[in-house]
């Protein structure tokens, strides 16, 4: 599996685990932002919390420059903020040209029907966020769920059963994401797999036990995925010392 794929989904999980611990919002988003813009290529990136006025009540930041910073905030200021205020803009991903040409997204935070915030983006040269727009849009959406679980549990009104939804409805995000990025390509090994096991005669026993490998590792990957999508509670196991895993034995219907 492409190790960008596997720390792309590492980034979610972390957000889905520690949002759904309670921990401190403000530092979970400062290590979710700092993750993403690392696997993504951003160059600044801002977790945007505001109130009914759109006034800001919570800005965190990760960037790799003080420019960065300056240009992704001039972005709010001058363009973002105006159109949502003025346009009801919701999600738009922007290309601008020059010398080094730049990309920059703005994606909701949104609860239900309620747009508490937003995630904001800055990535400089050739290459393109809006190739990661799936995983953007499950970042936002993790996120948006982290500030829900922190909102009422400051509030003392969140109960273990409302903990244990919304951990489970982030785990969900993630495992449509993941089969998203994985399924494409890991259909592609199977189909070329199997054609070419249908040509026994063609080949020599050692390169048949080897499509074999291959194709047995495709189907328990499509497998893992596919009991993600599956999973009505999310329960962990420890995986070593310190370290706990999500418990698939419910999803497994084997």
């Amino acid at each position: 599996m492409d190790s960008r794929k596997d720390d792309r989904f590492e980034v979610l999980r972390r957000l889905a685990v520690d949002g759904s611990a309670g921990g401190d919002l403000k530092q979970t988003a400062e290590t979710a932002l700092r993750m993403a813009a690392g696997y993504v290529g951003l160059n600044a990136a801002t977790l945007l919390l505001w109130d009914e006025n759109y006034e800001n009540t919570l800005s965190v930041t990760y960037t790799e420059s003080d420019r960065h910073r300056q240009r992704l905030e001039a972005l709010e200021e001058d363009l973002f903020r105006s159109l949502r205020q003025q346009r009801q803009l919701l999600a738009a991903y922007l290309t601008f040209g020059g010398d080094i040409p730049s990309h920059t997204f703005t994606l909701p935070l949104k609860y239900s029907d309620n747009v508490m915030g937003a995630v904001i983006g800055l990535q400089e040269g050739q290459r393109t966020i809006v190739a990661e727009d799936i995983f953007l849009e499950a970042l936002s959406a993790m996120l948006a769920l982290a500030y829900t679980a922190h909102r009422a549990a400051q509030a003392g009104g969140i109960s273990q059963e409302m903990m244990e939804n919304e951990r489970l409805a982030a785990i969900v995000e993630t495992a449509v994401t993941v089969n998203h990025e994985v399924n494409n390509p890991l259909t592609a090994i199977l189909g070329n797999v199997q054609l070419l096991l249908l040509k026994r005669d063609d080949l020599d026993n050692e390169l048949k036990e080897k499509l074999k490998v291959i194709e047995e590792a495709a189907m328990s990957i499509k497998d893992v995925t596919q009991r993600l999508l599956r999973m009505t509670s999310a329960k962990s196991k420890e995986y070593t010392e310190g370290t706990s895993m999500l418990d698939l034995s419910e999803g497994d219907d084997r």
